[in-house]
């Protein structure tokens, strides 16, 4: 089949299935009873993340040359990670449990595609591959939970992982990895379709079947492409806004003592989501996305020997955003 002919297939295919998904999760009563952690005030089906799940790992297993190894390092870790979401979405699965699925799913990657042999930062080089190895696993699993934290809004970690993966799609092709190319533009087809009922107001939520599952998608296929030489900070970039809403407010909740493994509202995005709506802001977050972080991460790819100072300055004003926006803090304070 001819690749581009994939994507709208794969966009057709997962509006129906998520229609299907959302008759189903009302007809067996899924739905998500908002409480005082909820950003939203109406019940909602919860669990349509299972169609872009469906639609993407069988997808990429018709685009033409896709190597052994990424193919079944995102059949495996999807299956898992997908999998662990599913059962909590349908009874809560606890923590430690899921956490270990999920660095199971992580050494799954790690062991179809290998670990970076070489990590240069500054004047510092690591070669140890049992190093690079560990964090590599670390940051899958974290990435996963990134946007499992992050989607707690209408659209906003579909709109998310959307932007990243078409502009990982862009930064693939540009160094010539065509098959990459077409997974991240496949991966962005399956959003699409879902983003359709999840557009605020949302018709149904991703949940944890879809919400890990992305997170995971995003970074093996930047692991993938980061082994073929594109660059990490790139990645760092596309990802900058949710990495600084998530790691402001997840350093401010332990500095509180807070139970920061716990769900709550208190990210920037969400004190936002209060005072403008769900709609304004999951688009502010695009438009930051396509007008600042995008042309930031093509700075870095024309100066690569800037990378560093360029991927530092792109945070600075996301960090101001996060602060002003109360990010770990609670209303009253």
């Amino acid at each position: 089949m001819n690749n581009c002919l994939l994507i709208p297939i794969a966009v057709f295919s997962s509006f129906v299935l998520t229609e299907l998904i959302r008759q189903y999760t009302i007809n067996n009563e899924l739905i998500d009873i908002p409480n005082e952690r909820s950003s939203h005030s109406m019940p909602t089906p919860r669990g349509g993340g299972l169609s872009l799940v469906i639609i993407f790992l069988f997808g990429i297993s018709f685009v033409d040359s896709i190597s052994k190894d990424i193919l079944f390092a995102l059949l495996g870790s999807g299956f898992i990670v997908a999998g662990i979401g599913f059962l909590d979405d349908h009874g809560h699965v606890p923590a430690k449990w899921r956490l270990l699925v999920h660095f199971m799913a992580s050494f799954w990657v790690l062991y179809w595609l290998g670990s970076i042999t070489e990590f240069h930062f500054f004047n510092i080089t690591i070669t140890s591959s049992f190093i690079s190895g560990g964090l590599a696993a670390f940051l899958l699993v974290w990435l996963l939970n990134l946007f499992n934290f992050m989607d707690g809004i209408d659209g906003i970690a579909a709109t998310e992982a959307i932007f990243v993966s078409l502009a990982g799609a862009f930064f693939s092709w540009s160094y010539g990895l065509e098959s990459i190319m077409f997974i991240g533009l496949i991966l962005a087809a399956s959003i699409i379709g879902f983003l359709f009922l999840n557009w605020p107001p949302a018709k149904i939520f991703m949940g944890d079947v879809g919400s890990g599952f992305l997170g995971l998608m995003i970074g093996v296929i930047a692991y993938a492409s980061i082994l073929e030489g594109v660059s990490v900070w790139i990645w760092i970039i596309l990802l900058a806004l949710f990495l600084t809403d998530s790691g402001i407010t997840l350093l401010r909740r332990i500095l509180k003592r807070d139970k920061w493994y716990e769900a709550h509202c208190s990210h920037a995005y969400q004190h936002a989501a209060r005072k403008w709506g769900h709609k304004t802001t999951t688009i502010s977050v695009l438009l930051i996305n396509l007008f600042f972080l995008f042309p930031m991460a093509l700075m870095v790819q024309l100066y690569p020997a800037f990378s560093f100072w360029i991927t530092l300055f792109t945070f600075l004003p996301l960090i101001y955003i996060a602060l002003k926006f109360k990010a770990g803090l609670n209303d009253n304070i």
